[in-house]
Formats: C-alpha cells, structure tokens, sequence
C-alpha cells in the first residue's frame, strides 16, 4: 500500500473540487494491485445533487469500470472522515480498507459521530486508517472556508 501515492491522487481531486467551487474533499478507489478505478470529488453544486460526495463519486466509478456493484479487495483514500451517508456506501460497497486524512469531529461519521462501522447494523467494516495528510487536508479545509468568509 502506497498510502501517500494514492493520498497525492486525492488531494488532486479535491484541488479540483476547488477550483470548481466545491468543497475541496478528493476520494480515490485502488484495486487490490494498486490500480486506480474510480477518482472522485465533491460536485454537489455541479450535479445539484447532495449525494454528489468525492466518496460516491469514486466509488461509482470504480463500480462502473468493474461492472459490478462490490468493491472487494479495494482501497479507499479520501482527504477527510467521511460522512454518516459515505461510510454507509463504504460499507455496502464492501471496500476492504479506508485511507482519510483529516478527522471531522462535527461531520464525520467514522471516528465521529454515529460511527458507522461500529454498529450491528453495518454488515462491513473495513480496516480503517485515519491521519494521512491530515495537516494538508485541515489547511485545505480551512482556507476554503476562510475565503468564503472574507
């Protein structure tokens, strides 16, 4: 696992999420021989659609280039702690390993929150590795809104 190759990658997208007047959160889905198969970033305003997450954006493209609806021996890395709605995707999704780099204790859904994979009802947990790139993710986050508020 090259965490911080495929942690690149996201912070590309959510770069690209900026530029676009997204939030700038990034997500990459990796098979099992490090192979990229779905990139992904916030478009929510784009797509007029609140489910338009990095996390489902990528996770539905890895989908699509696989042809089938489980993602089993992939890797997710994201640029922040996904939320309640992506964690659940992760988790039907059935991805084997969650990379994040900035904790969200007010959104996030993982380490935060309703802790998805913590409950009975969640029928995946996948291994899950938070803090890679959380400086860069956090100073991304912040400028962002930092500058909406100027």
């Amino acid at each position: 696992m090259d965490a911080n190759k495929f942690m690149a990658l996201a912070f590309e997208q959510a770069n690209a999420a900026e530029k676009a007047g997204e939030v700038p959160i990034g997500a990459v889905v990796v098979d099992a021989r490090g192979r990229v198969l779905g990139l992904g970033h916030n478009r929510n305003r784009e797509r007029l659609d609140p489910t338009a997450h990095a996390e489902i954006e990528a996770i539905r493209a890895a989908c699509q280039n696989l042809g089938q609806a489980r993602l089993d021996g992939c890797d997710l890395y994201v640029t922040l702690e996904p939320c309640p709605m992506c964690a659940q995707a992760i988790a039907f999704a059935q991805i084997r390993r969650l990379v994040f780099g900035a904790y969200d204790p007010k959104g996030g859904g993982v380490e935060h929150g309703p802790r998805i994979f913590n409950q009975s009802s969640c029928h995946h947990q996948p291994e899950v590795i938070g803090g890679i790139g959380e400086t860069e993710a956090g100073s991304l986050l912040r400028a962002f809104f930092q500058a909406r508020r100027d």
